[in-house]
C-alpha cells in the first residue's frame, strides 16, 4: 500500500496508470481490512496471494519506467495512458482487465509454489477477494461514469463499459490458474499457454482503450 500511495503522489491525476492505481489501492486497503478482521479462511495464504499479485503490477510499472518491454496485457495502458480521447473509466477497466485476466492467474500459481499447496487450498479465499472486487467495481463505475443522464445511453462509453465483465475475467483467471498448475511439469506447454493468455488479455485491453473523443 505504501508503494501504491507513493505512485499516486508521483503521477498526475489524469494519467491512466494513476487512475488504475487509485482503484487498486482501494481494493488492497479493503482486502487488508478484511484479512485483519478474520474474514479469510487462511489469512496467511490470502496475504501471500495479495503480495504476489501486487508484485506483478509493480514489475510492469517498473519495466515501463525503465523503458523496458512490459507484459502484453499491460502494454495498451502504458501506451495510451495520456491519450486525451480515453476516459478515466476506460483506464480503470483496462488496468483491472490486465491485472485480473493475466496477473491473478500467475499469482495463484506463484502462491501455490511458495506455500507448497494446491490451488484448491486458495479457492475459498480467492472467491472472497472476488466478492470484494465485485462490490468495488460498482462503486468504480458509479464514480467514473458520467451521468446519470437520459443521453448516456447514446454515449459509446456506456456500451464499451458494458462489454466487459469483472466476474467473467475472475472466473477465467481461476480456470487459467488451474490449467497452469496442472501443466507445471510441462514447462514448454505452460509457457506457451501463459504467453497466449498475456496476448489475449492485451487485445481486450486495447479494445477497452479505444479513444472515444
Amino acid at each position: 500500500m505504501a508503494r501504491m500511495r507513493a505512485l499516486a503522489a508521483a503521477l498526475p491525476a489524469d494519467d491512466g496508470v494513476a487512475v488504475f492505481n487509485g482503484v487498486y489501492l482501494a481494493v488492497t486497503e479493503e482486502v487488508d481490512r478484511r484479512i485483519g478482521s478474520g474474514a479469510f479462511q487462511d489469512p496467511s495464504a490470502a496475504g501471500e496471494l495479495d503480495l504476489r499479485f501486487a508484485r506483478r503490477y509493480f514489475a510492469a510499472v517498473d519495466a515501463a519506467a525503465a523503458g523496458l518491454p512490459t507484459p502484453a496485457c499491460w502494454r495498451p495502458l502504458f501506451q495510451l495512458r495520456r491519450h486525451p480521447g480515453v476516459r478515466p473509466l476506460q483506464f480503470a477497466l483496462a488496468g483491472i482487465n490486465a491485472h485480473i485476466g493475466h496477473d491473478l492467474a500467475l499469482a495463484v500459481v506463484d502462491t501455490c509454489h511458495a506455500l507448497g499447496c494446491e490451488p484448491a487450498h486458495l479457492e475459498g479465499d480467492f472467491d472472497r477477494v472476488g466478492t470484494v472486487l465485485t462490490g468495488l467495481e460498482e462503486r468504480i463505475r458509479e464514480r467514473l461514469m458520467p451521468g446519470p443522464d437520459i443521453l448516456d445511453i447514446a454515449d459509446p462509453l456506456t456500451h464499451l463499459a458494458g462489454s466487459w465483465s469483472l466476474e467473467m475475467a475472475r472466473d477465467g483467471a481461476w480456470a487459467a490458474a488451474r490449467m497452469l498448475w496442472g501443466a507445471r511439469r510441462l514447462p514448454d506447454f505452460a509457457e506457451e499457454f501463459a504467453d497466449r493468455l498475456d496476448a489475449s488479455v492485451g487485445l481486450v485491453g486495447r479494445c477497452l482503450l479505444t479513444p472515444l473523443g
